[in-house]
């Protein structure tokens, strides 16, 4: 149709099942094209989710000249080389979270967008569901007073996801599930944070299994966040001011927000409008932006993607966690094809695992659909959770 984004999608899995669904159900986008490591999997795929093409590799769909923005749902391990080589292509994109192993991939993926003069934000839904805006407008009209503390815990039993337990794949509880609850104290609180500390659990291949993280900000307020990946949690976020506190239920894709006041009296309730999976709103804030000839989407800016990169950088040194790629230069990709054939192998395997999931235990890589993508992220609609 007229006007229509065309959309390619790279990968395959969970994650990438959902934004396909997603974009079905809207107008103004059209789901054009995947791509995968094999042609087989990539037709599956289309004709599953009815693309018009598939490609049997992500530098085919990366070159094809009639798609306007590409959709990374890749591992985590992945997103750096992937979203450089849709920049490279001169492909605008929408990235998964977490968008990058740590801070210098993060900065380098920027950069090359710059350069490129190409948008490119992170795919972390909950900075873009109208409830997200509703919660801020609640805490600027000191219904509760002044803030002093937020809890926030999205935990999920997904250990047995191999994307989870390894650190190749950028494993581990904090970039999986963590990462929303930092993103929810930063949506409440901002990002002058003057202290971080970190505990964690951590498995036989040294990824984090379990994280407890205390946020100290300069103004003396507090945010506690708490993540598993081998037990189950309540998934709340929690803010409590100086005349009442506020409850918000699945911070990975809030559902409701409860208002109390200090009598511990319910004072507003708020539920969560009805959706597709969630995902839209970020899809549409990319077809918005780049309407607009805007390089990034406002609700999910380059710099607090920054911020929070930094930050679960400095938490993995806290809690001894590390990946090979923290001692590596991003300058230049550099694609090694004899790694190529293990990445795939993984990717399968995980797609395959990741089929068996629910749409619950999905919501956490994106526990939303972030709990995990191809194969990267656990968020279906109710937790975007991973990528491929």
């Amino acid at each position: 149709m007229f006007g229509q984004k065309r959309v390619g999608i790279m990968g395959t899995g969970s994650i990438a099942g959902t934004m396909a669904k997603t974009i079905r159900g809207m107008k103004g986008v059209t789901l054009y094209a995947v791509g995968s490591r094999t042609l087989e999997k990539a037709q599956a795929f289309a004709k599953e989710n009815k693309a018009k093409v598939a490609y049997g590799s992500y530098e085919e769909l990366c070159k094809d000249p009639k798609i306007d923005f590409i959709y990374v749902a890749t591992p985590h391990s992945e997103h750096y080389a992937n979203t450089c080589l849709a920049l490279e292509n001169g492909k605008s994109v929408l990235c998964e979270k977490a968008f990058a192993l740590n801070e210098k991939q993060a900065a380098a993926m920027f950069k090359l967008a710059a350069e490129k003069d190409l948008l490119l934000t992170e795919a972390m839904w909950t900075r873009f569901i109208p409830l997200g805006k509703k919660l801020k407008d609640i805490i600027s009209s000191n219904k509760i007073g002044d803030v002093q503390m937020v809890t926030a815990d999205l935990s999920f039993n997904i250990a047995w996801r191999q994307r989870i337990h390894e650190a190749s794949l950028g494993g581990g509880a904090l970039l999986d599930l963590g990462v929303y609850g930092l993103n929810f104290a930063t949506m409440v609180l901002g990002d002058d944070v003057t202290d971080i500390s970190s505990v964690a659990v951590t498995n036989d291949s040294g990824v984090d299994m379990q994280d407890s993280i205390t946020l100290k900000y300069r103004t003396g307020q507090l945010a506690v966040i708490t993540c598993s990946a081998v037990s189950s949690g309540c998934n709340k976020g929690m803010i409590f001011g100086s005349n009442g506190h506020i409850e918000v239920e699945d911070i990975n894709n809030f559902s409701s927000i409860t208002v109390y006041n200090n009598a511990g009296e319910k004072e507003g309730y708020y539920k969560r409008e009805k959706q597709i999976t969630g995902y839209e709103y970020e899809v549409m804030s990319v077809i918005n932006s780049l309407n607009e000839n805007w390089k990034e989407c406002p609700e999910m800016p380059s710099a607090q993607t920054i911020k929070i990169m930094n930050m679960m950088d400095f938490i993995r040194g806290q809690i001894g966690v590390k990946f090979a790629a923290d001692d590596e230069a991003f300058e230049k990709i550099e694609t090694k094809e004899a790694d190529a054939e293990e990445i795939e192998a993984k990717e399968t395997e995980v797609e395959e695992t990741e089929a068996k999931e629910t749409e619950t235990v999905e919501a956490s890589d994106d526990a939303t659909v972030e709990a995990d993508v191809e194969t990267d992220e656990v968020d279906t609609e109710t937790d975007k959770e991973t990528e491929e």
